[in-house]
């Protein structure tokens, strides 16, 4: 069946087809930002919903992820408070001595609000959709550093792998563009990360979720995650419990990857997302580094166990960061050879295909019980 929603833009816009190109900073690695954000100024839009990329990347050329106005609009505090945590954040966090040295700089632009998203005449398109559309999105930290040889969108981008491959058997989905900025701790002592906060992020996911649901009036909404905080987690599904929208469902697409990640102590920017980012596209993995680099990659990761015992204090891990010059990899490179990224991205497709599943199956069930009732 046809139905008309109103005009929607483009979720893959929002995602590169090729690393360290482009005006997005998600587009970019860890050490090509580095050299970059000192001579380029970077641009933090604030838009409404339905705003399109082309409209973001023309406004200079290093644009981080937007913020939309719909979803700070619950409190007249919040979008002063996530702006705050963003400059701390960006380049580098807080008393950071390179953030002091940096010249790097942020500027706040404000677009034109379109009213029309609320305006049930404004303009429409044509989507090939069931009764009951469902509307899916992620929740990621797409400004996080995955080292020297994966875009700081890297899981961003694996989310999307795994969305775009559901809207083929399941013609009620409708895909919106990311929310780009949650809780993250690993990334900020390497720099070029954005951490929200949990409580931030609660807020806001829950002033996004209510203004979609208003926007387009979708049966349920569908929101996939890859970053691996369990704070992070935890946020979203609270924004989502707060939120108008009597449908829902949450999903970390690494669950069924745990034995693999997790279990192997390779959790960040190691042998599993390297894997999976070049099984969605080759180009998305610097070339300049990978495979040629491997070892040079393994020589300045960190362990894991280091990052569990330095999250507390950011100060000591940062300074053991500097003292070794380590590369934003919180993991095992080396896993890579014992990893297949097509069967992982595959068991992601298969936990969240189980998901919309029951989504719909509960959306049928609540249907006929109405049926019912009238």
């Amino acid at each position: 069946m046809t139905q008309l929603l109103p005009k929607l833009t483009n979720a893959n816009d929002f995602l590169p087809t090729r690393i360290n190109t482009g005006n997005f900073v998600s587009y970019y690695s860890l050490p090509e930002l580095i050299q970059r954000v000192e001579h380029t100024r970077v641009v933090l839009p604030l838009c409404s919903l339905g705003t399109p990329a082309s409209e973001l990347t023309q406004l200079g050329e290093l644009v981080l992820p937007p913020l939309y106005y719909e979803a700070m609009e619950m409190a007249v505090d919040l979008k002063p408070a996530i702006l705050a945590r963003i400059e701390q954040c960006f380049p580098y966090f807080g008393s950071d001595r390179r953030q002091s040295t940096s010249k790097c700089q942020i500027k706040v632009v404000e677009l034109p609000r379109r009213k029309a998203l609320r305006d049930p005449q404004s303009s429409m398109v044509q989507v090939r959709a069931a009764d009951q559309f469902i509307v899916a999105f992620s929740v990621d930290t797409a400004v996080e550093q995955h080292g020297p040889h994966l875009p700081l969108a890297t899981d961003t981008i694996q989310s999307y792998a795994v969305l775009n491959r559901l809207t083929h058997e399941f013609p009620e989905l409708v895909l919106l563009p990311p929310v780009d900025y949650g809780q993250l701790t690993w990334g900020l002592p390497f720099g070029m990360s954005v951490d929200i906060s949990a409580a931030l992020l609660v807020r806001y996911v829950t002033g996004f979720v209510n203004a979609v649901h208003q926007w387009l009036r979708p049966a349920a909404i569908f929101v996939v995650d890859v970053h691996g905080s369990i704070i992070h987690r935890t946020a979203i599904q609270d924004g989502l419990a707060a939120s108008s929208c009597p449908h829902w469902s949450f999903r970390w697409l690494y669950d069924p990857l745990v034995p693999y990640s997790g279990q192997r102590g390779d959790q960040h920017a190691g042998g599993v997302e390297t894997a999976i980012v070049e099984a969605i596209h080759p180009a998305l993995v610097d070339a300049s580094w990978w495979p040629s680099l491997l070892g040079e990659l393994a020589d300045k990761q960190m362990p894991v166990s280091d990052a569990i015992s330095l999250s507390a204090n950011l100060q000591e891990f940062r300074a053991q960061v500097e003292r070794q010059q380590l590369n934003g990899i919180v993991g095992n490179i080396h896993n890579y050879a014992h990893v297949n990224g097509v069967e992982m991205l595959n068991s992601m497709v298969n936990v969240a295909r189980a998901d919309l599943l029951q989504l719909r199956q509960r959306l049928s069930s609540t249907h006929r019980d109405l049926d019912a009732v009238n």
